[in-house]
């Protein structure tokens, strides 16, 4: 039996020549992003949660409703209370903006025990109030898939799907975009499972991840923990970073600096000014903490954090990619570090060893 408030979904067979192994579990709520190479199956976990494809040996079940099941049952796509946003936006060109965005909408009372999802909410959040009474062919690229996920939203759904919903956009669009997605995320409590091999995206929207390649799903958890988890291919990337939510303590308004808390520490972070209390997603590379056996003398670096040394292995023949945990007694949140070879031999650095993490810059998303 799956624990309550969770999705659970097992997914096994084979299409053609594909073979698909796939099974996660992430809680009903937030984003959860699937995430590989191009061709790794993802849509093709989308479409099995959706219903659009069958695969005889699979089990779906969102929050407690059993959409499939090993034996048998299998709820068809038009029964299952889901929205599904497609990397083209696919509106009706003879319809208003107002009437695509309630073409999908439920015309009987709300379901009991779930919050209905406002009209007004939606196209406030989405920023299309404006644009209800234009005609989609009159929208840009960014605004046309903006109603599409309002469409998907107004359905009422119990789960919402987004296969590669900017994938579709330029850089410029996706930039436009990703501040809404966000505002739905921190809004909404409807659960998500967002598909993207840009891990951009999932540094942005995502609080678990779920990592595939070559059909099979490869590590599930929260992004945070697989992103520091050495063993997987994120942790590997030249680019490779943690993902933190991140709280605000306080604003220092003479020097523009955010004190912000995470997991056995606390960072200073240039930014305009915060209330105390809002959340932010922080990004620090790992090409951006150094390490340090001694507590350093005065620097331009306002960010040195005591730590304890997880671990440290090759990342290539020049450089150790080292794993370390916040805190004087490494009970905090995780981050990465690489640095060369010479400095691992010299500082003398092994596991459990404790050090100060002099952090460079912290991308404030």
């Amino acid at each position: 039996m799956t624990a309550a408030h969770t999705i659970h979904a097992e997914f096994r067979g084979t299409i053609g020549n594909f073979a698909i192994e796939a099974g996660f579990t992430a809680p009903a709520k937030g984003v959860t992003a699937l995430f590989g190479p191009s061709g790794c199956g993802k849509t093709t976990v989308l479409r099995c949660l959706a219903g659009l494809r069958r695969l005889p040996d699979g089990l779906c079940d969102i929050d407690g409703d059993i959409w499939q099941t090993p034996d048998g049952t299998f709820l068809p796509t038009h029964k299952r209370p889901l929205g599904y946003v497609f990397q083209e936006a696919s509106l009706f060109p003879h319809l208003t903006v107002r009437k695509n965005l309630l073409f999908g909408a439920p015309r009987g009372p709300a379901v009991p025990g779930r919050e209905a999802i406002d009209f007004d909410e939606v196209t406030d959040l989405l920023g299309v109030t404006p644009l209800l009474d234009r005609s989609p062919k009159n929208l840009s690229g960014g605004e046309r898939q903006r109603v599409a996920i309002g469409r998907a939203l107004l359905s009422q759904p119990k789960l919402l799907l987004m296969d590669e919903p900017l994938s579709a956009l330029d850089r410029g669009t996706k930039a436009e975009i990703l501040p809404f997605l966000e505002r739905l995320r921190d809004r909404l409590s409807l659960p998500v499972v967002y598909v993207t091999h840009d891990i951009t995206e999932v540094e942005r929207l995502a609080s678990q991840i779920v990592l595939m390649d070559k059909g099979r799903v490869i590590a599930a958890g929260p992004l945070s923990q697989l992103q520091a988890d050495p063993s997987l291919p994120l942790a590997m990337a030249r680019d490779a970073a943690v993902s933190f939510d991140a709280l605000v303590e306080a604003y220092d308004a003479q020097y523009g600096l955010l004190t912000i808390a995470i997991r056995g520490s606390r960072l200073l972070v240039p930014s305009s000014p915060e209330p105390v209390g809002a959340h932010h997603r922080i990004r620090i590379l790992a090409a951006d903490v150094s390490l340090a056996t001694e507590a350093p003398g005065p620097s331009s670096i306002l960010n040195v954090l005591p730590a304890r040394i997880v671990s440290g292995q090759p990342a290539d023949e020049q450089q150790v990619l080292v794993v370390i945990a916040l805190g004087a007694d490494g009970g905090g949140a995780r981050l990465l570090s690489r640095i060369t070879r010479k400095s691992w031999d010299v500082l003398g650095l092994h596991e459990g060893l404790s050090v100060y993490a002099r952090v460079k810059a912290v991308k404030l998303r």
